[in-house]
């Protein structure tokens, strides 16, 4: 094998003497390398923005939700604590969710309020980290006032500030003669948060869950459900499961976020496969071109093939022999692909120069994560098609018969 190597290196050295060939050569080495670049950047920027996005979406929902049938969930603290007991559980806590408005002197805004317990959402939520004015235990009453977190992007709409009044106004009102008279309260700004997510930071208010029963109705300690947080957030379908089975007694249901967001998820994934697909074009482009040049090289090399099958080499050598130079033109552009592609995906993830607009995606940032199983494949198709580019060269180079070769020399 190392006779093999030596001359399909000699062959390849010997290009710049065949200005023809060498060109073909550079362009199938800039033809891989580019595609390679490319997959990496791409790869990358899916994965960082998938990773952005359930980030996002578990910051501020939970890994399983346990919701009542109707009437919401009474006892609970039962609840809770039959959760906890759950392995790979790592937080709970429940909430009150609802629909209100909210009115202040910049207009008035659909919120959708969430009543949380301060003292163990952060256990599950990633409120406090998010939170950019204010802070979460300044939602107890002050001055006779209950206090409202609202996001930034909702703050920034009705001009509100830490510590301005709002009122929000429940459905659940009262009916009398002239009519339905909705429940108004007034509420103070208590803090102001931003996740980066256009759609939370514009309509999501939370207060606690004393504030959002007394503006709701809500009789006693009945809340609307229970956000759990676990370890390892890809085996919520398992958790889940043993959830279900915990709470068998109770008239409840248990949903995981892979569950409600399985159609996102699976866009992205599916996404993610279109691009790997389409940009691995750029890299088989570059094989073609290691066609090209390899069956160039053997019309040339006729002479030289012919010489060596005469010494003793028999069809396997020769095969192998262009197989190495097809592939050592493939590996010296992969190379060079990573070579490009990786400086730029870490310039990106580190300086994120790229900005999206906030009100359009999801995120306000060109995210980048790089995944070593994902670099491997990228490196390991890139090689196989330059490796797949040389079978039918060598095969024509080895297919030559001495006598045919060198009748005419």
């Amino acid at each position: 094998m190392s006779f093999e190597l030596f001359i399909a290196l000699r062959y390849i050295f010997a290009l710049r003497k065949q200005s023809f060939i060498a060109i073909i050569s550079l362009f199938a080495v800039c033809g891989v390398a580019l595609g390679v670049a490319a997959l990496i950047v791409v790869i990358g920027v899916m994965n960082g923005f998938t990773k952005d996005l359930r980030d996002k979406i578990l910051g501020v929902n939970a890994h399983v939700l346990v919701s009542a049938f109707s009437g919401g969930i009474r006892q609970p603290e039962l609840v809770a604590e039959l959760c906890r007991q759950v392995p790979g559980v790592t937080g709970v806590t429940p909430f009150v969710y609802s629909e209100v408005m909210l009115s202040a002197k910049g207009g008035v805004k659909g919120v959708v309020l969430r009543g949380i317990d301060p003292a163990t959402s952060d256990q599950v939520l990633s409120l406090t980290r998010d939170m950019v004015s204010g802070s979460v235990n300044d939602l107890k009453d002050k001055d006779d006032l209950p206090g409202v977190i609202i996001g930034a992007e909702m703050a920034r709409r009705l001009g509100l500030g830490v510590g301005e009044p709002v009122n929000l106004l429940s459905p659940t009102g009262t009916q009398s003669a002239a009519g339905f008279t909705p429940k108004v309260k007034v509420f103070r700004v208590a803090g102001i948060f931003k996740t980066g997510m256009f759609e939370y930071d514009a309509t999501l208010g939370y207060v606690t869950i004393d504030a959002a029963r007394n503006l709701l109705g809500f009789k006693g300690d009945i809340v609307s459900g229970l956000e759990v947080r676990l370890a390892d957030v890809y085996a919520a379908g398992t958790v889940s499961d043993q959830i279900r089975v915990k709470l068998h007694d109770f008239p409840v249901f248990v949903r995981n976020w892979q569950e409600m967001n399985a159609n996102l998820f699976a866009a992205l994934e599916l996404e993610k496969t279109a691009m790997f697909i389409i940009l691995a074009m750029i890299v088989l482009v570059g094989s073609f071109s290691i066609v090209t040049m390899l069956v160039m090289l053997v019309m040339q090399k006729t002479k030289d093939i012919a010489v060596l099958m005469a010494m003793g080499a028999d069809e396997r050598c020769i095969r192998r022999i262009f197989m190495w130079q097809g592939s050592f033109i493939g590996a010296v552009g992969t190379a060079l692909g990573y070579g490009i592609g990786l400086p730029v995906a870490l310039l990106l993830k580190k300086y994120q120069f790229i900005k999206l607009p906030s009100d359009v995606y999801p995120v306000d940032y060109l995210p980048v994560r790089l995944e070593f199983l994902d670099m491997t494949l990228i490196g390991v198709a890139a090689l196989a098609l330059c490796y797949l580019s040389t079978i039918y060269p060598a095969r024509r180079a080895a297919a030559l018969k001495p006598s045919d070769a060198l009748r005419y020399e």
